[in-house]
């Protein structure tokens, strides 16, 4: 890594390299200097096929930002002595950027922090609502297609391990059950009324710079900033924020949604968005949350008929379990559909 540094000017002797964070995609870097102190990254090149695409849309968004000063901490890629933001090294795509004195969290257990971190995604897509979306690359084609999803869903009951598929007929069934989703979804892609709009599509809490008051600073890991509809940012939050467990837990009788963290959610993003979003849109708000836990339920249980080839797997049921946990929070949502569609239209 030291021999990357010095494409970017920094020196071997100057600077150590310690792993940092808990991102499971690209492999993260912290570069400490004796005054200065970066993120090096080396960019996962199985998730992301054209690395250059990530670089390119940052670049539009730079250029929006500058153009129109849009008030929006922005942490962009330095570039090298060959005026990159992106290296090439040894078959390999790296990037530096700033270290920003900061904290972040993995899981979401103060209300304030929910609230926080909504209003950050949701200024930074507030900030880019005048780029025009179809200028930016998909840097992971089909990343939030549902209907995709789905149609890979039944295609992996059909061919899939049969004593799998076996075992699984009980989860297969409920989620069947759920389609309405997916038509719900094939409603909004071909209604002019969803903008489609410049997304984050990875709102998970660990992607938010937090000073020491708890105070949103700015949103990053933008690998995934690409053309979508508001659902997928606002449905990811709905998903990792709500329950007081992770998609990991096994004990299903602890997996709830948290009402006061859908409001702070709804007061956090609509803080900066209920101007920008049409009166359809926001009526899909609590729809976003549905879409997004049963996409992430069929990709479970598509991975773990299909061998477990995308996710991996810890332990021979790890995707089953984590389609249940994900169904199980499905079900909790829909429980309290009504109630959270009121609490938005209070929030407003």
């Amino acid at each position: 890594m030291l021999n990357v540094l010095n494409l970017y000017g920094l020196h071997e002797g100057d600077y150590t390299l310690e792993n940092f964070g808990s991102g499971l995609i690209n492999t993260t870097w912290l570069v400490i200097g004796k005054q200065q102190r970066y993120i090096l990254q080396k960019i996962n090149k199985e998730v992301f096929a054209n690395p250059q695409l990530i670089d390119d849309n940052l670049q539009l968004i730079e250029d929006h930002i500058k153009k129109h000063n849009v008030p929006c901490t922005f942490v962009k890629p330095l570039q090298s002595h060959m005026g990159k933001t992106m290296v090439y090294y040894e078959n390999e795509f790296y990037r530096l950027s700033p270290f920003i004195p900061s904290k972040t969290y993995t899981i979401v257990s103060d209300v304030n922090v929910a609230f926080e971190a909504a209003k950050q995604f949701g200024k930074f897509a507030k900030s880019l609502s005048e780029l025009n979306a179809d200028e930016l690359y998909e840097t992971i084609p089909h990343f939030h297609d549902l209907h995709l999803r789905y149609t890979q869903f039944l295609q992996a009951i059909k061919s899939g391990n049969e004593e799998r598929k076996v075992q699984s007929e009980k989860l297969i069934e409920s989620l069947q059950r759920h389609v309405i989703i997916v038509h719900k979804y094939d409603d909004i892609v071909h209604n002019p009324l969803f903008k489609l709009r410049v997304m984050h599509h990875d709102t998970k809490i660990s992607n938010v710079l937090f000073d020491d008051n708890n105070n949103g600073i700015a949103v990053i890991d933008l690998d995934t900033v690409m053309p979508g509809y508001f659902i997928s940012d606002v449905g990811d939050m709905l998903r990792t924020y709500l329950p007081p467990v992770s998609e990991e837990e096994t004990d299903f009788g602890l997996i709830e949604t948290r009402d006061e963290y859908f409001k702070a959610i709804t007061e956090g993003y609509l803080s900066e968005m209920k101007h920008e979003l049409k009166p359809e849109e926001i009526n899909a708000f609590v729809y976003a949350g549905k879409f997004m836990i049963y996409m992430q339920a069929l990709r479970f249980i598509t991975d773990y008929l299909n061998y477990d080839v995308y996710y991996g797997a810890k332990y021979s049921l790890h995707n089953f379990n984590r389609a249940k946990n994900q169904l199980r929070l499905l079900e909790c949502l829909v429980e309290k559909e009504e109630q959270y569609n009121s609490i938005v239209q209070q929030v407003l």
